[in-house]
């Protein structure tokens, strides 16, 4: 009987200001703005039995608006990743394991980073250069393949991805997936790789635009398993298809986090579906299990810093999946 993983985490979006204008993105917002530290507070607090922090956010805000370096600067953080670091910490205080998804941050922040977090992402989407990010300088191919070498240099585990439907071939999806099978190949860290269906957000150029087919994220799946090595999980987000039974039989083996706290604020429109309604839709042909922001692999490996290590062992069980 196969195996399917999840994570059970809170949704902490820092920030909606973004120095990046994708044409599909209905997240990104005009108005500079900050969650305080008692916002992130408040949200934590809620969770009830989730043991990931996911904090995922626009990019690099500061460059961009003023009024958020003044915040920052009169907050007494030097700049926004030091803003990162004590959320990550306030959430590593309150029983949580981070996974911070920032774009793009060099290797030198990354360093700053990775003792406080279990695991970090960022989403390759598609490693050619499409016109839908003409307007986003975070987006270059180049910028983020370099972002995913740094960590794998740095043993950071990793969660990266491509986002199918958003004006690429058949062909750029083939090559996206082995420029991140050979990061891996050459590193060893990304742990998962999300296979993510393009949905059109309303107020957005690509409103109009026509999402993949369930075909076509079938077979994107399916090449991702085969061009991926087998140590690296096929993430499909269960909110964002009608049923995950097909992507299963596909080669996916993951379904990513799960909120009882947070919606997804990048798909408000998508809700989590209940852990019943997964059960469910595996047919009784796979068994659900409960894993960590960071692998089991890694727990194994011990790819995290001493600040995580109890919470780590708290949370884990001898496989390294979390403990019952």
């Amino acid at each position: 009987m196969g195996i399917v993983t999840y994570s059970r985490n809170v949704f902490i979006p820092l920030t909606r200001s973004c120095r990046n204008r994708c044409a599909y993105c209905g997240f990104r917002s005009d108005e500079p703005y900050l969650m305080g530290e008692e916002e992130v507070k408040a949200l934590l607090s809620k969770a009830n039995g989730a043991k990931e922090a996911l904090f995922t956010f626009g990019e690099k805000p500061d460059e961009v608006y003023p009024e958020i370096r003044e915040w920052l600067r009169e907050k007494g953080y030097s700049d926004f990743v030091d803003y990162i670091a004590r959320m990550n910490s306030l959430a590593v205080e309150m029983g949580f394991l981070p996974h911070t998804n920032a774009g793009i941050l060099s290797k030198g922040e990354m360093r700053r980073l990775k003792d406080l977090n279990a695991s970090m992402g960022l989403m390759l989407e598609q490693a050619v250069e499409l016109e839908c990010h003409a307007e986003s300088p975070g987006k270059k191919p180049e910028v983020r393949i370099k972002m995913i070498k740094e960590a794998g240099k740095l043993q950071i585990p990793f969660t990266t991805g491509i986002l199918v439907g958003i004006g690429e071939t058949r062909d750029d999806r083939l090559y996206s997936l082995e420029v991140i099978a050979d990061l891996h190949k050459n590193y060893g860290h990304i742990q998962e790789v999300i296979v993510q269906n393009f949905k059109p957000k309303k107020g957005t150029e690509m409103e109009s635009a026509h999402p993949p087919s369930p075909e076509e994220m079938l077979e994107a799946v399916k090449a991702a398993r085969q061009i991926l090595p087998e140590d690296v999980a096929v993430q499909i987000p269960p909110n964002l298809v009608d049923d995950i039974y097909p992507f299963l039989k596909a080669g996916a083996n993951d379904i990513g986090g799960i909120s009882h706290v947070t919606h997804d604020y990048i798909n408000p429109e998508s809700p989590w579906p209940e852990l019943g309604k997964i059960k469910a839709s595996l047919r009784g042909e796979y068994v659900l299990k409960e894993r960590l922001p960071v692998y089991p692999k890694f727990v194994k490996l011990k790819w995290y810093g001493a600040l995580l290590e109890p919470l780590i062992e708290r949370y884990s069980d001898a496989d390294g999946y979390a403990r019952p």
